[in-house]
């Protein structure tokens, strides 16, 4: 029964180290290029991002914007939107979950079942009642899905028939055994985080919410590596804008064997040689993409531009009645270089006078481009998504305000 996730690394895997390289590579110059509490800030906001992409290769679009009301607990009136914040909330706080927990337990197994048991009970338990239940398109059978409990069910999923649920277990432990990160070396293992990624889904542990479960497994494991950088850098991002064509990869790497040129394992080698590649340029593609945003002195420009846009009233103020003041740019640019400041030193900065100087930067935590932890502590970069969207251009689609 082990034999059938077989090849479980591509047979020629050293020619994709190169490119599972140029990633790491890349990814670490990114965490240079800013303040360590801003990349920390950043990281936060990310994180609404991956869940805006993760959800949106499940088909299932709702704006980063009405993320952000449902993290403020303003839900919309339509339960049909409703629901879905839920669940994009629910994403955001797997993701701060798991991410404090790889924190706390540097050792984890995150290949282990427990751990994907954990990624998919702490997701559905926050979904809405309906999003818990699937429905097979050919008897109308509903079946409910069990936060954190491995599918006891056969299943189709478009051309794909996952193993049968009796070998679920076992399967898994093989994965966790040929995947767990310390045995494989240097950049290699990037390529093993990619065939895992599609092994996960070709064994389809859970009754419904795979894709998620790996893209959030994928998430830990790039971290846990560790790849420098990433968490700056979204990996459901480039999936989502290369959609079709991952879930043509995926699919390629579903298939039994094709001949004998095509590897020795059970499933076929040039297809998954095929995923993996496609996995690593799109890795690739989103590191390069924000470390090219991450230049200081270019975020610098766009945020002075966004105030001058704000200043002239090109851009919808998103709370209050007060356009930004062009005070307000060396004040946030301040910030960027020292990553927190004392108020007082905004403040010098926007060579205002104190009273009005101190009445901008509270214009400036009001719509929460700067962050402070209490009424008169330091200041610190803050990326609200009716603006964040002029800092980092093409990041996700336009702000509705």
């Amino acid at each position: 029964m082990q034999q059938r996730i077989t090849p479980l690394m591509p047979e020629r895997a050293e020619e994709l180290q190169h490119i599972a390289l140029e990633v790491i590579q890349r990814s670490a110059t990114i965490a240079g290029r800013q303040h360590d509490i801003t990349i920390e800030s950043l990281k936060i906001f990310l994180r609404i991002i991956n869940s805006y992409y993760s959800n949106l290769i499940e088909g299932h679009n709702i704006h980063p914007y009405d993320i952000v009301r449902a993290m403020q607990e303003e839900y919309d009136s339509e339960p049909a939107k409703r629901d879905l914040q839920m669940e994009s909330v629910a994403h955001v706080l797997v993701q701060d979950c798991m991410e404090t927990r790889l924190r706390e337990s540097p050792e984890l197994n995150i290949t282990g079942s427990e751990f994907l048991c954990f990624l998919h009970r702490e997701f559905y338990r926050q979904l809405p009642e309906g999003f818990r239940i699937v429905k097979d398109e050919k008897t109308g059978r509903e079946s409910q899905v069990i936060p954190g409990m491995l599918r006891n069910e056969p299943v189709i999923v478009g051309r794909h028939r996952p193993p049968d649920h009796d070998s679920v277990q076992i399967l898994l432990d093989r994965f966790s055994d040929a995947y767990a990160p310390g045995i494989h070396h240097g950049a290699l293992k990037l390529v093993a985080a990619a065939a895992a990624h599609h092994r996960l889904m070709w064994i389809h542990p859970f009754l419904d919410g795979n894709g998620r479960v790996a893209r959030l497994f994928t998430e830990a494991y790039l971290h846990q590596i560790p790849v420098k950088g990433f968490g700056l850098w979204s990996v459901s991002r480039g999936l989502a804008r290369r959609s079709t064509d991952y879930k043509s990869r995926l699919a390629g790497a579903d298939v039994a064997r094709k001949n004998d040129l095509d590897g020795r394992g059970n499933l076929s080698n040039d297809g998954l040689m095929v995923f993996c590649r496609f996995f690593l340029e799109v890795c690739l593609d989103q590191a390069e993409y924000m470390a090219g945003l991450l230049q200081l002195d270019e975020l610098v420009e766009r945020v002075r531009k966004y105030i001058e846009f704000r200043d002239a009233g090109l851009i919808p103020n998103p709370i209050g009645k007060y356009a930004l003041r062009l005070e307000a740019a060396p004040m946030i640019q301040e910030v960027l270089m020292k990553g927190e400041i004392p108020r007082g030193l905004a403040i010098t900065a926007s060579g205002l006078k104190e009273r009005t100087g101190r009445n901008l930067l509270g214009q400036l935590i009001d719509e929460g481009l700067l962050v402070a932890d209490s009424p008169k502590g330091n200041v610190r970069m803050g990326f609200p998504v009716h603006a964040a969207g002029w800092f980092f251009p093409d990041l996700y689609p336009a702000t509705r305000i």
